[in-house]
C-alpha cells in the first residue's frame, strides 16, 4: 500500500470538476518528486482528508503552486475532521488553501463545530470557461474583437505553418520538456530534471493527456499538458517553440484545444489558476478559491 492510496476509498471529491488534484494518483506522484511534511490521511465512514503536517501546520497534501485545487472527499466531513484533531496536537495551526467554494462552506462548518478556530479569505482563482456544444456557437459568444484577433492569428498561423492540427501523443513529451528549456526568462529555468521527471510521472496517472500542435509537415510547434474527465479538460501547463513565435502558436494551441473540447463533448475547458489576460480572451471566467486558516482545538 502506497502512502495516499487510502484516500481512494474516501469517495468523490467534495467539490466538483476539480480533476486529479484531491486524489490519490496525482499526490502520490507529487509526494514521490515533492514530499513536504509528515502525510497523515484520515477517514470517516465514505469520507477523508489528505493531509501534511509541515513545520506545525496541517494543510492538504500537494502544495498550492502544483496543485490547483484541493477538497476534502467524501461528503460526511465531521468524522473525518475528528479523527485529524486526533492525530494532531491541541491548537496546532491549520492551512487549508486552494479550496473552491463548494468544498471551503462545508469544511468551515465542520471545523467550527468540532471547535476549530478558523477564518475564511480569498485566495485567488482559477479561470473556467463553459462550453457549448458547437465551436460556432462558442465564436458567438466571444466579443466581435476577441474573434476577429483568434481569425487573424490562425490565417497568419496557416499562412507560416500550415493549417493546424492536434495530434495526442504522449511520446511527444520531450517536445513539450525542449520547449520550455528554449523560452526565454523564469519559464525557460522552470523545467528542472527534477520538474521533467515530475511531469513525466503525471502523464501516467488517469486522465493525463499530452498533445501536440502541429502544422502542415507534422511538425511540432507547441504542447498541452491537460488531464480530462467526463465532461471537463484542465490545461495544466504548456509551452510552444519560440522560433515560431510570430505565428502566434500558443494562442492557436488554446484555440484548437478548446475546439478538440467541444468535438469530444466536454463542458467545460478549466484554463486552471492564474488571472493571465490570454484567459479573459478566450471567455473564461474566474471561480474564486479561498483559505481556511486557524488552529485546531
Amino acid at each position: 500500500m502506497t502512502v495516499w492510496s487510502s484516500l481512494d476509498g474516501g469517495g468523490a471529491s467534495l467539490a466538483p470538476h476539480v480533476g486529479p488534484f484531491p486524489h490519490a494518483a496525482f499526490l502520490e506522484v507529487w509526494w514521490r518528486h515533492r514530499p513536504a511534511g509528515t502525510p497523515l490521511v484520515v477517514h470517516g465512514p465514505g469520507s477523508a482528508l489528505g493531509c501534511v503536517v509541515d513545520d506545525g501546520t496541517v494543510r492538504f497534501g500537494g502544495e498550492a503552486d502544483l496543485t490547483d485545487y484541493h477538497s476534502p472527499l467524501g461528503t460526511d466531513l465531521r468524522p473525518a475532521v475528528d479523527a485529524l484533531f486526533a492525530r494532531v496536537a491541541a491548537r496546532t495551526a491549520i492551512r487549508f488553501d486552494s479550496l473552491p467554494g463548494e468544498a471551503a462552506d462545508p469544511l468551515t462548518a465542520v471545523l467550527r463545530d468540532a471547535g476549530a478556530a478558523v477564518a475564511v479569505s480569498g485566495d485567488g482563482a482559477t479561470m473556467v470557461l463553459d462550453l457549448p456544444g458547437d465551436a460556432d456557437i462558442y465564436l458567438d459568444t466571444l466579443g466581435s474583437k476577441q474573434r476577429h484577433e483568434l481569425r487573424r492569428k490562425g490565417r497568419r498561423f496557416a499562412e507560416t505553418l500550415g493549417e493546424p492540427g492536434l495530434r495526442r501523443d504522449p511520446s511527444g513529451f520531450k517536445w513539450f520538456v525542449d520547449f520550455h528549456r528554449a523560452a526565454p526568462g523564469d519559464k525557460g529555468g522552470f523545467m528542472t530534471a527534477g520538474m521533467e521527471a515530475f511531469f513525466r510521472d503525471l502523464l501516467a496517472i488517469p486522465g493525463a493527456a499530452l498533445d501536440l500542435l502541429v502544422g502542415a509537415e507534422r511538425h511540432p510547434v507547441a504542447a498541452a499538458f491537460g488531464f480530462e474527465d467526463d465532461d471537463t479538460y484542465y490545461l495544466y501547463n504548456s509551452s510552444f517553440d519560440p522560433a515560431a513565435a510570430p505565428a502566434s502558436p500558443g494562442i492557436v494551441l488554446g484555440d484548437t484545444l478548446i475546439r478538440s473540447a467541444i468535438a469530444s463533448g466536454k463542458r467545460r475547458f478549466d484554463f486552471l489558476k492564474g488571472g493571465e489576460s490570454y484567459k479573459r480572451r478566450f471567455g473564461a471566467i474566474p471561480r474564486p478559491l479561498y483559505l481556511i486558516e486557524g488552529n485546531t482545538p
